[in-house]
């Protein structure tokens, strides 16, 4: 446990990609084989699930450093972390634990069946047997919330010099439906787990933005474009006479979405497509926020199925018959898809469009109608492009609509997190609206806390604290005195939000000194903005 807390310590001490796979490289080559499983399953998402809820957590560590809670909590809320704030309250103890990482990883899973009697006990016996940065990573593994800067990519480069296995070969390993219950370090890593290999889907290649200007892509003849679509990028997997639903984040979702369970009915064995889960309503695409609706449900009725059902839209082909197609060329693949779909009419199984045009002035009238679409923008794809692993830059771009701006009002602030936690940086905004007296009021509609300089979040923290009208622990309202732009991705209506509106990935702009909160703009200006 000491050495991977030694190793988290030193990842989140730099910024260098270099140091932090040495460090990796070096921790792999020293660590025990079922060390070295659990921190590759930790470092790509496969953690065990949460065994004690963090309210229960504040409690343990309260009692244990002998505080009451309110003063845990103002603590916690100035340190902005909560392993942090729980590493630095509870007392130092002379011993420390001499388990491995494995042995405390299997614990957390059996802990999670423990009454709570037995898991206030266990954790903090835990916390007082550990230095400092073995408790803040031992609390890090319960809340299962780690964010040191370490992709995948890199993970998969420290392993490929450690193991001599080239890097895109580990990245597909590395894929599919394993856990360090259910497998080793060297099947992993050097042996090929066949029932584990039917369901096992391709690294997904990712494409940047594109920032240049389109002649600088060269002949628009030497491109293939189609729209991006605002859904779940996936993979559809057929082989051995099942289907498998793979997300980018790596999730097995098959059995949400029913719709595509018979496609092994339809579809040869040992096909692979690469492409996106989108909400199909009234036959044609519908909003990400219709098919939120049924993320995070652990069970689907018939109502919901029937209400958003849901289309897999085809953009690539990575296996076909079994080989694997990746390496030929983006045109040869797409010929190849069109015709699987042209032979395979299954309702939810549908081809994204793809076009060539003859001047790049065709290729933005076409992006111009993205949102008349339904589509975040244009994909950009090189014909000759092979499918590669992660994001690359060359062959693949994608360029995304200019988003949706409102200029909003600030009614309420709360602290943020890290080198924030002393600022009040996480803002809430408000919109007019009238009032059957003829009056007006600001209603809440969206948060956000990136977009200003560091020098104008201090400016609006000074702001803050001199136009506080009430205090809700870290909250506090404020005095409606600022104005902001605030842009965002996606609009539609929701009836979880008091405003009747959900807005996505909303993020400030800049701040409109040049404007008094009555110039803000209104409820119905940003109703207007929903696509009809």
């Amino acid at each position: 446990m000491k050495d991977f807390a030694n190793l988290i310590e030193r990842l989140d001490t730099t910024t260098k990609t270099n140091q932090k796979v040495a460090a990796l490289a070096e921790y792999f080559k020293e660590a025990s084989e079922k060390d070295k499983l659990w921190t590759i399953a930790i470092l790509s998402h496969r953690r065990p699930s949460r065994p004690v809820n963090t309210t229960l957590l504040r409690e343990y560590a309260a009692e244990l450093a002998s505080i009451p809670l309110w003063l845990f909590e103002e603590s916690y809320h100035i340190v902005g972390d909560l392993a942090e704030s729980i590493a630095l309250i509870v007392p130092n103890d002379q011993h420390d634990s001499k388990k491995e990482l494995w042995e405390i990883l299997e614990e957390l899973i059996e802990l999670k069946f423990k009454t709570e009697p037995e898991k206030k006990e266990y954790v903090q016996d835990r916390w007082m047997g550990l230095d400092y940065y073995s408790r803040f990573v031992f609390t890090k593994l319960i809340t299962g919330g780690f964010r040191i800067g370490i992709s995948q990519k890199l993970m998969t480069k420290a392993l490929s010099q450690v193991s001599g296995i080239a890097e895109d070969e580990l990245a597909y390993r590395l894929m599919g439906d394993w856990s360090p219950s259910s497998t080793s370090y060297e099947e992993l890593l050097f042996g090929r787990n066949e029932q584990a290999y039917v369901s096992k889907p391709y690294p997904f290649y990712l494409a940047y933005a594109l920032e240049d200007s389109l002649e600088q892509l060269g002949e628009v003849k030497d491109w293939s474009v189609e729209h991006k679509w605002d859904g779940i990028r996936g993979q559809v997997i057929c082989r051995k006479g099942e289907v498998f639903i793979w997300t980018r984040g790596d999730e097995l979702v098959t059995e949400k979405y029913p719709e595509l369970a018979t496609l092994k009915d339809f579809l040869p064995d040992g096909i692979v497509i690469d492409g996106e889960l989108l909400a199909f309503t009234n036959g044609e695409i519908g909003l990400f926020s219709e098919l939120q609706t049924r993320i995070g449900r652990k069970t689907l009725s018939k109502s919901i199925l029937s209400k958003v059902p849901v289309i897999f839209k085809a953009y690539d082909l990575l296996e076909f018959q079994g080989k694997d197609y990746r390496k030929l060329p983006y045109l040869d693949r797409r010929k190849h898809l069109e015709k699987l779909i042209e032979e395979t009419p299954h309702p939810a199984l549908h081809i994204s469009e793809r076009f060539e045009f003859s001047s790049w002035d065709e290729v933005i009238a076409e992006r111009e109608l993205a949102r008349e679409k339904r589509s975040e923008g244009l994909m950009l794809k090189r014909k000759a492009s092979t499918y590669q692993v992660g994001r690359k830059k060359g062959d693949w771009w994608k360029w995304k609509i200019d988003p949706l701006t409102i200029d909003a009002v600030l009614t309420y602030a709360m602290r943020g997190h890290g080198r924030r936690t002393n600022l009040f940086t996480d803002y809430t905004f408000g919109l007019w609206q009238e009032k059957d007296n003829g009056s007006k009021e600001l209603v809440t509609f969206a948060k956000a806390y990136s977009g200003l300089t560091d020098q104008e979040f201090a400016q609006v923290d000074a702001i803050i604290k001199q136009t506080t009208l009430e205090r809700f622990g870290p909250v506090r309202s404020v005095e409606p005195t600022l104005v902001f732009e605030l842009a965002f991705e996606g609009i539609s209506y929701s009836s979880r939000h008091k405003s009747g509106i959900a807005v996505r990935f909303p993020r400030i702009v800049r701040w409109r000194k040049d404007k008094k909160i009555e110039d803000a703009n209104t409820l119905e200006d940003l109703k207007a903005l929903i696509p009809k």
